[in-house]
């Protein structure tokens, strides 16, 4: 077979090509060192050639910087490439619950509550309450929820009962916070639980004796029969006699109808 020449441009690209993939595994090497006991036969094997090239680090951002760059990389601010975090009050956030800081959450986002995704508590102060629970369990009103200063935040999501509604979810620790402020704290709020309560009893018992005394009454009604025979009247022998009119007069015996006549 005939021997294929290579051009001076192959040669060159062939060489880039060596020294490129020689660069890329002294970086690797750099970055995951050999484990002890193991030989480094593998590395001798590249040659000397080698050695005379310049350490090479892999920053991990798609580029490499050789070890006459090692300073810059290192002498870099940390937060180079980080986002700012939200600012509260002119500092970072500090999550209340462990008191790191975070950038944002999802209780954050919606609820503006300084707290970290890590010590959200989905069952707990953290839930959601829909504005119907809010009502029954809490005994907050419409204008408590949204007009009472400053209005609870809020979130809208497709009612599951309803294809066509939406309902508003709030967040369970600002709804507890809003009900102590209307009820004086957690002891008013139990007493205006315990009202209602009792109220509702009494209505209840007001309807069940309303319903009985009802009963009772079709029940009596069902029974008496009216009597709607015409009364005919019965008059006793016995005439009574008033001079003054010269009239007669005679009783009925079973209704006391009189009945005055006059004789001729």
């Amino acid at each position: 077979m005939a021997e294929i020449k290579l051009t001076d441009a192959q040669k060159a690209r062939i060489e880039r090509n060596r020294q490129r993939a020689l660069m890329l595994r002294n970086a690797r090497l750099s970055s995951r060192p050999y484990p002890e006991g193991k030989s480094r036969d593998n590395a001798a094997r590249l040659g000397d050639s080698s050695s005379s090239i310049s350490r090479v680090i892999d920053t991990g951002g798609g580029f490499l910087l050789d070890s006459d760059d090692k300073e810059t990389l290192h002498g870099a601010p940390k937060n180079l490439i980080k986002e700012p975090a939200p600012i509260l009050g002119g500092e970072q956030l500090n999550c209340c619950e462990c008191q790191k800081e975070f950038l944002t959450s999802y209780i954050y986002k919606h609820f503006e509550v300084p707290v970290c995704d890590n010590c959200r508590d989905h069952e707990g102060k953290h839930a959601l309450v829909t504005k119907t629970e809010a009502k029954e369990q809490f005994l907050l009103k419409d204008c408590d929820l949204d007009r009472r200063e400053p209005p609870l935040k809020f979130m809208l999501k497709k009612n599951p009962h309803h294809s066509r509604g939406e309902m508003k979810l709030y967040l369970k620790l600002q709804i507890v916070q809003r009900a102590h402020d209307v009820w004086g704290g957690e002891e008013g709020l139990e007493e205006a639980k315990e009202d209602k309560a009792e109220k509702r009893e009494t209505q209840k018992q007001r309807k069940f004796d309303k319903k009985v005394k009802e009963l009772r009454r079709a029940v009596r009604t069902s029974t008496w029969k009216k009597d709607t025979r015409r009364h005919e009247h019965e008059f006793a022998e016995a005439e009574v006699y008033n001079e003054e009119t010269d009239e007669w007069t005679k009783t009925c015996k079973t209704c006391d109808y009189q009945l005055t006549y006059e004789k001729m």
